[in-house]
Protein backbone atom coordinates (compact mmCIF):
# COMPACT_ATOMS: atom_id res chain seq x y z
CA UNK A 1 0.00 0.00 0.00
CA UNK A 2 1.20 3.78 -0.77
CA UNK A 3 2.09 6.17 1.51
CA UNK A 4 -0.85 8.00 0.28
CA UNK A 5 -3.27 5.26 0.40
CA UNK A 6 -2.11 4.52 4.05
CA UNK A 7 -2.39 8.06 5.41
CA UNK A 8 -6.48 8.10 3.41
CA UNK A 9 -7.06 5.27 5.59
CA UNK A 10 -5.59 7.31 8.45
CA UNK A 11 -7.43 9.77 7.62
CA UNK A 12 -10.96 8.06 7.42
CA UNK A 13 -10.23 5.99 10.91
CA UNK A 14 -9.41 9.08 12.30
CA UNK A 15 -12.47 10.99 11.61
CA UNK A 16 -14.82 8.03 11.70
CA UNK A 17 -13.72 6.89 15.53
CA UNK A 18 -12.70 3.62 14.32
CA UNK A 19 -10.01 2.21 15.91
CA UNK A 20 -10.22 -1.24 15.30
CA UNK A 21 -6.45 -3.34 14.85
CA UNK A 22 -4.80 0.47 15.47
CA UNK A 23 -3.07 0.67 18.83
CA UNK A 24 -3.96 3.43 20.98
CA UNK A 25 -1.66 6.36 21.44
CA UNK A 26 -2.17 9.04 24.55
CA UNK A 27 -4.41 11.56 23.94
CA UNK A 28 -3.63 15.13 23.71
CA UNK A 29 -3.79 17.32 27.07
CA UNK A 30 -5.30 20.16 28.44
CA UNK A 31 -7.43 20.64 25.18
CA UNK A 32 -9.16 24.54 25.16
CA UNK A 33 -10.73 26.18 22.74
CA UNK A 34 -10.08 29.93 22.83
CA UNK A 35 -11.20 33.16 20.74
CA UNK A 36 -9.61 36.40 20.31
CA UNK A 37 -11.05 39.59 18.61
CA UNK A 38 -13.53 37.46 17.09
CA UNK A 39 -10.97 34.32 15.70
CA UNK A 40 -11.42 30.33 17.28
CA UNK A 41 -8.45 28.52 17.62
CA UNK A 42 -7.97 25.16 19.19
CA UNK A 43 -5.30 24.79 21.16
CA UNK A 44 -3.45 21.73 23.08
CA UNK A 45 -0.97 20.27 24.99
CA UNK A 46 1.40 17.26 22.90
CA UNK A 47 0.34 13.55 24.93
CA UNK A 48 3.94 12.68 25.37
CA UNK A 49 7.56 14.27 26.38
CA UNK A 50 8.49 12.56 22.89
CA UNK A 51 6.62 14.60 20.28
CA UNK A 52 8.44 13.56 17.16
CA UNK A 53 6.35 12.09 14.44
CA UNK A 54 2.90 13.16 15.62
CA UNK A 55 0.49 14.38 13.86
CA UNK A 56 -3.11 16.06 14.63
CA UNK A 57 -6.51 16.15 13.17
CA UNK A 58 -8.97 18.90 14.99
CA UNK A 59 -12.69 19.48 14.13
CA UNK A 60 -15.29 21.91 15.19
CA UNK A 61 -19.22 22.16 15.74
CA UNK A 62 -22.10 24.43 16.72
CA UNK A 63 -24.59 23.78 19.27
CA UNK A 64 -27.17 22.85 16.27
CA UNK A 65 -24.49 21.03 13.71
CA UNK A 66 -22.47 17.69 13.65
CA UNK A 67 -18.71 18.24 13.81
CA UNK A 68 -17.18 19.85 10.54
CA UNK A 69 -13.27 18.81 9.28
CA UNK A 70 -10.84 21.84 10.58
CA UNK A 71 -6.88 20.63 10.38
CA UNK A 72 -5.89 17.51 8.70
CA UNK A 73 -2.02 15.86 10.01
CA UNK A 74 -1.04 18.99 11.47
CA UNK A 75 2.43 19.18 13.64
CA UNK A 76 1.25 22.26 15.94
CA UNK A 77 -0.21 22.61 18.96
CA UNK A 78 -2.88 24.81 17.76
CA UNK A 79 -5.51 25.22 14.77
CA UNK A 80 -6.98 28.14 14.05
CA UNK A 81 -10.46 27.83 12.36
CA UNK A 82 -10.89 31.38 11.23
CA UNK A 83 -7.93 31.05 9.17
CA UNK A 84 -9.91 28.22 7.31
CA UNK A 85 -12.33 30.01 5.25
CA UNK A 86 -15.10 29.01 7.49
CA UNK A 87 -18.44 30.66 8.26
CA UNK A 88 -18.46 31.65 11.75
CA UNK A 89 -21.30 33.06 13.02
CA UNK A 90 -20.51 36.36 15.17
CA UNK A 91 -23.26 34.67 17.85
CA UNK A 92 -22.22 31.09 17.62
CA UNK A 93 -21.72 28.72 20.14
CA UNK A 94 -18.85 26.53 19.17
CA UNK A 95 -16.98 23.28 20.84
CA UNK A 96 -13.73 21.23 19.16
CA UNK A 97 -11.81 18.30 19.35
CA UNK A 98 -8.27 16.69 18.53
CA UNK A 99 -6.90 13.21 18.21
CA UNK A 100 -3.20 12.52 17.29
CA UNK A 101 -1.45 9.65 15.46
CA UNK A 102 2.04 8.41 15.17
CA UNK A 103 2.30 6.08 12.57
CA UNK A 104 -0.22 3.34 12.93
CA UNK A 105 -0.70 4.69 16.66
CA UNK A 106 -4.16 6.45 17.01
CA UNK A 107 -5.50 8.49 20.40
CA UNK A 108 -9.06 8.95 21.12
CA UNK A 109 -10.42 11.76 20.28
CA UNK A 110 -10.69 14.72 22.87
CA UNK A 111 -12.95 17.19 23.07
CA UNK A 112 -12.59 20.84 24.26
CA UNK A 113 -14.79 23.66 26.44
CA UNK A 114 -17.61 25.03 24.63
CA UNK A 115 -17.95 29.35 24.31
CA UNK A 116 -20.15 31.72 22.32
CA UNK A 117 -18.19 33.96 19.90
CA UNK A 118 -19.86 37.23 20.83
CA UNK A 119 -20.08 36.72 25.25
CA UNK A 120 -16.51 34.83 25.57
CA UNK A 121 -13.92 36.16 22.88
CA UNK A 122 -11.54 38.46 24.34
CA UNK A 123 -11.29 41.79 23.23
CA UNK A 124 -7.51 42.82 22.63
CA UNK A 125 -5.68 46.45 23.40
CA UNK A 126 -6.97 49.57 21.78
CA UNK A 127 -4.45 51.61 20.20
CA UNK A 128 -3.59 55.25 21.93
CA UNK A 129 -2.30 58.06 20.78
CA UNK A 130 -1.85 61.39 22.62
CA UNK A 131 -2.12 64.55 21.34
CA UNK A 132 -0.95 67.70 23.26
CA UNK A 133 -2.29 71.03 23.36
CA UNK A 134 -1.50 73.85 25.64
CA UNK A 135 -2.62 72.56 29.03
CA UNK A 136 -4.90 70.33 27.34
CA UNK A 137 -4.01 66.60 26.03
CA UNK A 138 -6.48 64.67 23.63
CA UNK A 139 -6.62 60.94 23.03
CA UNK A 140 -7.05 59.39 19.96
CA UNK A 141 -8.56 55.85 20.38
CA UNK A 142 -8.79 53.00 17.76
CA UNK A 143 -10.10 49.73 18.45
CA UNK A 144 -8.57 46.62 17.80
CA UNK A 145 -9.24 44.29 14.04
CA UNK A 146 -11.59 41.80 14.74
CA UNK A 147 -10.91 38.57 12.48
CA UNK A 148 -14.58 38.21 11.71
CA UNK A 149 -16.64 41.71 11.08
CA UNK A 150 -15.83 44.96 13.23
CA UNK A 151 -16.28 45.18 16.90
CA UNK A 152 -18.86 48.16 16.33
CA UNK A 153 -21.12 45.47 14.30
CA UNK A 154 -20.85 42.55 17.23
CA UNK A 155 -20.65 45.98 20.25
CA UNK A 156 -22.42 48.63 19.11
CA UNK A 157 -22.86 50.49 22.15
CA UNK A 158 -19.03 49.84 23.07
CA UNK A 159 -17.64 52.18 25.71
CA UNK A 160 -14.30 53.09 26.80
CA UNK A 161 -12.81 53.15 30.27
CA UNK A 162 -9.69 56.31 30.18
CA UNK A 163 -7.70 56.10 33.48
CA UNK A 164 -4.98 58.76 33.35
CA UNK A 165 -2.21 60.06 35.99
CA UNK A 166 0.47 62.34 36.20
CA UNK A 167 3.78 60.39 35.54
CA UNK A 168 5.49 58.77 38.63
CA UNK A 169 2.46 59.09 40.43
CA UNK A 170 0.00 56.14 39.38
CA UNK A 171 -1.41 55.75 42.74
CA UNK A 172 -3.74 59.01 42.29
CA UNK A 173 -5.10 58.07 38.58
CA UNK A 174 -8.25 59.20 37.50
CA UNK A 175 -10.80 57.18 36.08
CA UNK A 176 -13.49 58.20 33.31
CA UNK A 177 -15.56 55.23 32.30
CA UNK A 178 -18.47 54.57 30.03
CA UNK A 179 -17.13 57.26 27.14
CA UNK A 180 -19.13 56.93 24.10
CA UNK A 181 -16.56 59.10 21.53
CA UNK A 182 -13.21 58.00 20.59
CA UNK A 183 -11.75 61.44 20.91
CA UNK A 184 -11.70 62.41 24.78
CA UNK A 185 -9.90 65.88 25.79
CA UNK A 186 -8.13 66.15 29.35
CA UNK A 187 -9.09 69.25 30.32
CA UNK A 188 -7.48 71.46 33.50
CA UNK A 189 -4.32 69.50 33.28
CA UNK A 190 -1.35 70.98 35.11
CA UNK A 191 1.10 73.48 32.79
CA UNK A 192 4.70 71.57 31.35
CA UNK A 193 3.88 68.00 33.24
CA UNK A 194 3.73 64.65 31.81
CA UNK A 195 0.48 62.48 32.08
CA UNK A 196 0.16 58.94 31.15
CA UNK A 197 -3.08 57.48 29.65
CA UNK A 198 -4.49 53.74 29.42
CA UNK A 199 -7.41 52.71 27.91
CA UNK A 200 -10.03 49.58 27.91
CA UNK A 201 -13.11 48.42 25.88
CA UNK A 202 -16.76 47.51 27.36
CA UNK A 203 -18.44 46.23 25.49
CA UNK A 204 -22.05 45.22 26.05
CA UNK A 205 -22.64 41.05 26.02
CA UNK A 206 -18.93 40.42 26.61
CA UNK A 207 -18.24 39.05 30.13
CA UNK A 208 -14.93 40.74 30.39
CA UNK A 209 -13.35 44.70 29.54
CA UNK A 210 -10.69 44.12 27.10
CA UNK A 211 -6.85 44.18 27.46
CA UNK A 212 -5.86 47.49 28.99
CA UNK A 213 -3.47 49.40 25.81
CA UNK A 214 0.14 50.27 26.42
CA UNK A 215 0.50 53.08 28.72
CA UNK A 216 0.88 56.17 26.76
CA UNK A 217 2.53 59.46 28.23
CA UNK A 218 2.59 62.93 27.00
CA UNK A 219 3.30 66.19 28.53
CA UNK A 220 1.48 69.57 28.28
CA UNK A 221 3.09 72.79 27.71
CA UNK A 222 1.82 76.18 28.20
CA UNK A 223 -1.19 77.10 31.04
CA UNK A 224 -4.40 77.43 28.66
CA UNK A 225 -5.68 80.93 28.77
CA UNK A 226 -8.65 81.96 31.27
CA UNK A 227 -11.80 81.14 29.60
CA UNK A 228 -13.18 85.16 29.62
CA UNK A 229 -10.79 85.78 26.92
CA UNK A 230 -12.21 84.00 24.26
CA UNK A 231 -15.14 86.09 25.34
CA UNK A 232 -13.66 89.37 25.00
CA UNK A 233 -12.57 88.65 21.50
CA UNK A 234 -15.51 87.73 20.31
CA UNK A 235 -17.34 90.56 21.49
CA UNK A 236 -14.96 92.84 20.07
CA UNK A 237 -14.90 92.00 16.76
CA UNK A 238 -18.66 91.21 16.02
CA UNK A 239 -19.10 95.17 17.71
CA UNK A 240 -16.43 96.47 14.82
CA UNK A 241 -17.82 94.64 12.37
CA UNK A 242 -21.10 96.18 13.43
CA UNK A 243 -19.95 99.52 13.96
CA UNK A 244 -18.37 99.15 10.11
CA UNK A 245 -21.67 98.07 8.70
CA UNK A 246 -23.32 101.24 10.18
CA UNK A 247 -20.83 103.29 9.03
CA UNK A 248 -21.38 101.67 5.44
CA UNK A 249 -24.93 102.30 5.55
CA UNK A 250 -25.21 105.79 6.47
CA UNK A 251 -22.43 107.15 4.37
CA UNK A 252 -23.13 104.95 1.68
CA UNK A 253 -23.49 107.95 -1.43
CA UNK A 254 -20.63 109.46 -0.56
CA UNK A 255 -18.13 106.24 -0.08
CA UNK A 256 -19.75 105.58 -3.54
CA UNK A 257 -18.32 108.89 -4.64
CA UNK A 258 -15.22 108.30 -2.91
CA UNK A 259 -15.02 104.97 -4.17
CA UNK A 260 -16.01 105.28 -7.70
CA UNK A 261 -15.71 109.00 -8.86
CA UNK A 262 -17.78 110.23 -12.25
CA UNK A 263 -16.14 112.20 -15.57
CA UNK A 264 -17.05 115.76 -15.67
CA UNK A 265 -19.71 116.06 -18.81
CA UNK A 266 -17.88 118.38 -21.88
CA UNK A 267 -19.32 121.87 -22.24
CA UNK A 268 -21.15 122.80 -25.63
CA UNK A 269 -19.10 122.92 -28.19
CA UNK A 270 -21.61 125.72 -29.91
CA UNK A 271 -22.67 129.02 -28.79
CA UNK A 272 -26.14 130.20 -29.06
CA UNK A 273 -27.32 131.68 -32.18
CA UNK A 274 -27.56 135.47 -31.07
CA UNK A 275 -23.56 135.60 -29.91
CA UNK A 276 -22.03 139.09 -31.33
CA UNK A 277 -19.44 137.01 -32.52
CA UNK A 278 -21.64 135.19 -34.51
CA UNK A 279 -23.44 138.29 -36.34
CA UNK A 280 -20.57 139.52 -37.32
CA UNK A 281 -19.56 136.62 -39.40
CA UNK A 282 -23.14 136.65 -40.94
CA UNK A 283 -23.17 140.43 -42.01
CA UNK A 284 -18.87 140.84 -43.34
CA UNK A 285 -18.59 140.72 -46.94
CA UNK A 286 -17.02 137.35 -48.55
CA UNK A 287 -13.08 137.94 -49.14
CA UNK A 288 -12.13 139.19 -52.64
CA UNK A 289 -10.45 135.67 -53.86
CA UNK A 290 -6.67 136.13 -55.70
CA UNK A 291 -6.01 133.82 -58.78
CA UNK A 292 -3.44 134.20 -61.88
CA UNK A 293 -4.18 133.55 -65.16
CA UNK A 294 -3.01 130.62 -66.70
CA UNK A 295 -2.51 130.15 -70.75
CA UNK A 296 -2.39 126.75 -72.17
CA UNK A 297 -0.24 126.45 -75.59
CA UNK A 298 -0.54 123.53 -78.00
CA UNK A 299 2.38 121.86 -79.72
CA UNK A 300 2.58 120.59 -83.06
Amino acid sequence: MSSNSLNAVLVFLILSGNRVGLAVLNAPRNVRLTSMNMNLVLRWDSPEDNTSGILYTTEYKTSVAMYHVGCVNISTLECDFSSLNIPLSLYGRYTGRVCARRGMDISPWVESNNITMDNDSIIGSPNVVLFSNGATIEIAIKDPAFAVSELRDVYSSATYNVTYWKDGRNEKAISIINVLQNRVVLNKLDPWTKYCVKVQINAEGNSKVSKPSSTVCESTTTEAASPWVPAVVTFFIMTLTATLVGIAVVYRKIISHLLCPQDALPSPLLATSNSSHDWDMQISPNPEEMYNSVRVIAVQ
